[in-house]
């Protein structure tokens, strides 16, 4: 083990991380270098210029390799490296040769019995695909109306369409294509669900860059330098977007969401790089429309999402960033971030914005017009089609059904319960550091705040028991399948009785308070101590090099209302309730939750606190999770595993709890076919 010598510039503060590599310098170490230097300044032996410049430390290595960039760089080849191995094997799972002397299965002991689940069966968990291709026929789910349309597209009759199918073609369409790309001679159930496996694997980069995109914009915002590569929170975000319980389980089946989801994406990047500074380009705009297209092709509700979503946003970006003199008589726009707003902070925004909207209305329209083209075409269509849905119209009525935006919450606290940790410590610890606490939910000083949030609170309960008495739509289909898992939670929830169903009302209000507040990420913890928190500008803490300098930062005020704007348009119109459709709200909720490290106030186990000279206060840290928690974000290795577990549980359900459906006298009902639990 050799050393190299690590720089940094001398200060008479505390030191701090730099954003441009780790932590090199160690507290303990340099207090004795800056009290030997003021002894031998003292004595004469050195000039007062001594402390002002470079200092060197050691830093192991191996051969010029530290222990910083070996993480760093493995955890980048492994992202990547791990999605293309993956693509590799399974599309190569397709060469009758692999098939013949690797992907045979066989019992691996003479002893297995044939039952057995882990040993006779191991060998085909790497190719899920097509194991769902041997075990999984297409009549057992709703591909026995996807996969015939998509042969039929795939043997050029376009104009033959199943009246049973709502969405548009844009699956069966992208499957064509696929087909010319790889040369497939015909479009077999295990060609056609690969497109979705590949599909699935261009969300996860896709996602990771979105978000830095994300970190990219509130750096230039808040006026701070653009991050020059990818965060480790970004990476780790787009591997636990494509972990999302609800998107892994129909990666392997051929439905429309995942390459819907996928679509969305494509334009929600596109709509990232239009936020830069500089005006986005006449040939961006008519890009801007085809991708738009391209994703109302995929599913109808995804309008929502490009028009009113990013739109939206595009908007706000030109509001933001007009200049003074044409503000005049409007003054600027009250956008704060989320963690320091409140409910009269979120009525100021919205009306701020309309009225600088009023005064300039056409630098919006040079901005969006665009998305209004998008929605210009999406209004012909429903009036060429007579509706918005496909086929079966009568099963599938537009209605207003604002019991949705009661049942995302617990979705949401249920599939993100790692990300809300933080929240709930907070709100039952008794100390006084807070991990999440924002202005909208921590204990305010003033009686104005405390009122306001009071009433807030009171008024979101009576609205939540009003929704429930008034507008809860039990749809038929969700009591006619119990294959599907909202099956047995209206069963035994919501149709349980009333008094069970009013209750719910706590549970909804507690799951959408930690789901704001996680978005809103949370003010710097609350110190026990008397010290002034305020330091020079010199010494405030510094990003952790493995995260940008905005991954920690919370979205805007305004961003957080069009995200809620456009969750309710996308939901509140569908009257079934499927885990499906709140696919599109938790990926950009996601997307948009910052970062978090563990506080400095956390009595974490071998943690030492001290106080330096001149009354500025300093923090050693003493155990190793601790500083692994003030680098990453612990919370998403948590995530991570969730979903683990939650995905081995439900694809065991599904492949191996199959069942029949029988009628009174116990006859077999769907011509015997096995019935199989999902989402």
């Amino acid at each position: 083990m050799s050393r190299q010598f690590a720089r940094k510039s001398a200060s008479p503060y505390p030191t701090y991380k730099s954003p441009h590599g780790p932590k090199f310098e160690n507290d303990r170490y340099n207090e004795r270098q800056r009290r030997r230097l003021w002894t031998k300044r003292q004595k004469g032996s050195i000039g007062q210029a001594a402390d002002i410049g470079c200092r060197y430390f050691y830093q192991s290595h191996v051969a010029g390799i530290t222990s910083q960039t070996a993480i760093r760089t493995g955890v980048k080849t492994g992202f990547y490296g791990g999605v293309a191995l993956f693509t590799v094997i399974f599309l190569g799972s397709g060469i009758p040769r692999l098939q013949k002397d690797i992907l045979q299965v066989r019992q691996i002991c003479k002893w297995c019995r044939p039952g057995n689940l882990v040993l006779t069966h191991v060998q085909k968990i790497p190719f899920a695909g097509k194991y769902f291709v041997h075990e999984i026929p297409a009549s057992d789910n709703d591909e026995v109306f996807h996969i015939p349309q998509a042969q039929t597209y795939c043997a050029g009759r376009f104009r033959d369409w199943d009246d049973k199918i709502t969405t548009p073609p844009g699956l069966y369409l992208f499957s064509v294509a696929i087909q010319k790309l790889w040369g497939f001679k015909e479009c077999t159930p295990f060609a056609l669900r690969s497109n979705n496996v590949f599909a699935t694997l261009l969300i996860a980069p896709l996602a990771a860059q979105c978000r830095q995109l994300i970190e990219t914009r509130i750096a230039e915002r808040e006026g701070k330098p653009s991050p020059q590569s990818v965060s480790f929170y970004s990476y780790h975000t787009g591997l636990n977007i494509v972990l999302f319980p609800v998107i892994f389980f129909f990666s392997a089946l051929y439905y429309t969401d995942v390459v819907s989801t996928l679509a969305v994406l494509v334009v929600y990047r596109n709509h990232l790089l239009r936020l830069a500074p500089q005006r986005p380009s006449f040939a961006n705009d008519i890009l801007t429309v085809a991708l738009g297209v391209l994703a109302l092709l995929m599913r109808q509700t995804n309008v929502f999402w490009v028009v009113a979503y990013m739109g939206g946003l595009e908007a706000v970006h030109v509001l933001r960033s007009t200049e003074p003199a044409a503000q005049q008589g409007t003054g600027e726009v009250h956008d704060p971030p989320l963690n320091d707003s409140g409910p009269e902070d979120w009525l100021f925004c919205m009306v701020t914005l309309a009225i600088t909207a009023l005064y300039n209305p056409l630098r919006v329209l040079r901005q969006i017009w665009p998305h209004i083209t998008v929605l210009g075409l999406f209004a012909g269509f429903v009036a060429w089609n007579g509706g918005v849905v496909l086929g079966d119209k009568s099963n599938h009525i537009a209605t207003i059904h604002l019991a949705q935006m009661l049942y995302i919450w617990p979705l949401f606290a249920f599939f993100s319960a790692p990300l809300f940790l933080p929240s709930i410590i907070s709100l039952v610890s008794p100390r006084s550091y807070h991990f999440g606490a924002t202005k909208s939910t921590a204990i305010s000083s003033t009686w104005s705040s405390t009122l306001i949030n009071a009433g807030y609170t009171i008024l979101g309960f009576l609205l939540s028991v009003a929704i429930i008495k008034y507008n809860t739509i039990i749809h038929p289909f969700t009591l006619a399948d119990n294959r599907h898992y909202m099956f047995y939670m209206f069963r035994y929830t919501i149709l349980h009785s009333p008094a069970r169903r009013f209750a719910l009302v706590a549970a909804y209000t507690l799951c959408r308070w930690l789901s704001w507040d996680t978005l809103a990420g949370g003010n710097p913890p609350v110190d026990n101590d008397n010290t002034p928190a305020t330091k020079p500008e010199t010494n405030h803490a510094q990003p952790s090099p493995r995260n940008s300098s905005s991954s920690g930062t919370p979205p805007s005020t305004s961003t957080a209302i069009l995200l809620f704007l456009a969750t309710a348009l996308s939901l509140v119109t569908a009257p079934l309730v499927e885990p499906r459709y709140f696919i599109l709200p938790w990926v950009f909720y996601r997307l948009l939750v910052p970062a978090w490290e563990l506080p400095a106030s956390f009595p974490f186990p071998g943690r030492r606190r001290r106080d330096g000279g001149g009354g500025t206060h300093n923090q050693a840290v003493g155990g190793w999770l601790y500083k692994l928690g003030q680098d990453f974000d612990l919370r998403l290795v948590l995530e991570t595993a969730w979903f683990a577990v939650i995905n081995l549980g439900t694809m065991y359900m599904f492949l191996w709890r199959g069942y029949y459906w029988r009628g009174e006298e116990g006859e077999l009902l769907d011509g015997g076919k096995v019935q199989r639990f999902m989402w």
